[in-house]
């Protein structure tokens, strides 16, 4: 099938270590060397590469490279060359067409000297370094700048020279294969294959069939190697009578050659970029990765210390999300070491609590073995029901003290009506105590704030009932509600004999023992003002006692102050 003729256009992507050693202690529990246990995830803290900055680079380069990529396609520079050969060589054949006319005909006009047609066309050809072809009017080639007049009148065919190779070869070829890769994307340019017949005619050439009929055409073609045969085909006129078509064509070595030298010059800026690139990925993930890594060492070290003295590295010169890592992880590991102490001290009072009841109790037990006096025996079971109540209470109060933060951190909180709920308390202690101190409340109506609503019953029921174990049984105590600033203050004041000087803070430390006078040993934990401040902290308030005094000083009472968000 004949190639398509194209007009003239005005621009055409840790298990355990092998060999470590183990050893298994008759319990069945499994060690290594060391002291570790063997599930410890040790090589994960010292990586030789870090996958972080493998990241980082491939990132970087897919990006570059990907930039690259596209520079190195070059389809309309690569198509703007053709334009321009491609008119230039409309401009030479419109030149020759014109030279033949003027000198390759008969006297009459009429038609081309077989003689003399040839040895124009080849001179003309030689100039503009392209081959020329000359067809007559019945399609048949009276000419080619590519066939040589040998002694004896024989005609041979003159080869071109191929194109001096590339410096790289190597590189030639991987551009090439990148063209052929591009070439399968949907929307590029696919050229008709070139060929040429031994006995060549008009008719092989449909734009030389197209120019006898008038006007200028163009083709491009392409060859098996990839490179492309460009040919412009022009009417040969003597007058205004058609007497041939002359055809010129020339290969696309010059352009693939001007190629050549823009898309090495890409290579060789891209391998500029890629180095600097490269380097400056490596000083991003070491200026992350490394202080990251360092903070992973010191984590494993304070994870496997049985002491204060491995610490997490400070890092304040890093002004950076890291440095807020690194502050945010010794704060951390500063307030977990606080929460052990608090633990061990807390363990220490509670077993130091249940410790006195045991004592009695067993003391209590023994001496009845020995008794025979129903009266004294009586006496001890009071003794031995009391302490078991006292146990029971202690237990429970610790219990509610240990899981109290877990609890309110799962807890869904809404909105709490502190007059209501404050209101119901007074109600309800009015109603179920005939003797003791009358409370007053003095509230606004419909005080609101967002919290748990039984914890905050459990704290201000507390402080009632503290307020009501220390005042004199004809007193008042007096509760009252205000705004404060961007909260609630909420005080509860007594008629007692207030507050020992210099424990208005440690009446709220776990198992604080003062307690009124009179009041029956054991009957309270020491946990409830504990507790209360646990609870009121929970939820974002402060809580804090003082004493009340009159105008000489004398102490009248304690007032408790409860502060919380609204």
């Amino acid at each position: 099938m004949n190639p398509p003729v194209t007009p003239p256009t005005s621009s055409e992507q840790s298990p355990p270590r092998d060999g470590e050693a183990r050893k298994t202690d008759p319990s069945g529990s499994r060690h290594t060397l060391g002291g570790r246990s063997h599930d410890e995830p040790r090589g994960k803290v010292h990586r030789r590469i870090s996958p972080l900055t493998v990241r980082i680079l491939t990132l970087n380069a897919l990006a570059l490279v990907i930039l690259v990529a596209g520079l190195l396609y070059l389809g309309e520079y690569r198509q703007k060359l053709i334009d321009n050969e491609l008119a230039a060589m409309r401009t030479h054949a419109e030149i020759f067409a014109v030279a033949l006319g003027e000198t390759s005909v008969n006297r009459s006009g009429e038609t081309l000297l077989p003689e003399l047609a040839p040895q124009i066309v080849r001179r003309l050809a030689f100039t503009a370094d392209t081959r020329a072809r000359l067809f007559d009017t019945d399609a048949t080639l009276i000419a080619d700048s590519r066939a040589l007049l040998q002694p004896g009148g024989a005609i041979t065919k003159g080869e071109t020279l191929p194109p001096p190779e590339q410096e790289n070869s190597v590189l030639a070829y991987l551009l090439h294969a990148y063209d052929r890769i591009i070439s399968w994307i949907p929307g590029t340019v696919d050229y008709p294959p070139y060929r040429e017949n031994v006995n060549q005619r008009a008719t092989d050439y449909p734009e030389v069939m197209s120019a006898f009929l008038g006007g200028t055409w163009s083709a491009r073609r392409k060859k098996p190697d990839g490179s492309l045969v460009l040919s412009v085909a022009v009417p040969v006129r003597n007058y205004k009578q058609i007497l041939g078509v002359l055809l010129l064509s020339k290969g696309s070595e010059d352009i693939d050659s001007a190629l050549y030298e823009v898309r090495l010059d890409i290579l060789k800026i891209f391998a500029v970029v890629l180095t600097v690139t490269i380097l400056l990925s490596f000083y991003l993930a070491g200026s992350i990765v490394r202080p990251i890594r360092h903070l992973a060492i010191a984590a494993e070290r304070i994870r496997n210390g049985h002491h204060r003295q491995h610490v997490i590295p400070p890092m304040q010169g890093r002004n950076d999300e890291i440095g807020e890592l690194a502050s945010s992880l010794r704060r951390m590991t500063e307030a977990l070491w606080t929460r052990m102490d608090a633990i061990e001290r807390f363990a220490a009072d509670v077993s130091h609590e249940i410790k006195n009841p045991l004592t009695s109790l067993k003391s209590a037990v023994e001496t009845a073995a020995r008794l025979k006096d129903p009266v004294q025996l009586k006496r001890l079971m009071e003794i031995i029901v009391e302490d078991v109540g006292r146990l029971d209470r202690l237990i429970t109060d610790i219990s509610d003290a240990s899981r109290l933060d877990a609890e309110i951190s799962r807890a869904e909180t809404g909105t709490v009506n502190l007059s209501s709920m404050l209101e119901t308390l007074v109600d309800l202690h009015t109603v179920t105590t005939t003797q003791g101190p009358r409370l007053t409340l003095e509230s606004p109506p419909d005080i609101v704030v967002e919290g748990v609503e039984g914890r905050l019953v459990q704290v201000f029921r507390n402080l009632i009932a503290n307020a009501v174990s220390f005042s004199p049984k004809d007193g008042e105590i007096v509760i009252r509600v205000m705004h404060e600033d961007a909260g609630v203050a909420i005080t509860i004041t007594d008629g007692g004999p207030g507050i020992p000087p210099g424990k208005e803070a440690a009446i709220f430390d776990r198992f604080y023992s003062e307690r009124p006078e009179g009041e029956k040993f054991g009957t309270h934990s020491g946990l409830g003002l504990a507790i209360s401040k646990q609870i009121v902290e929970a939820h974002g308030g402060t809580i804090g006692a003082a004493n009340v005094t009159d105008a000489s000083g004398a102490v009248t009472g304690a007032r408790f102050t409860v502060a919380l968000p609204v």
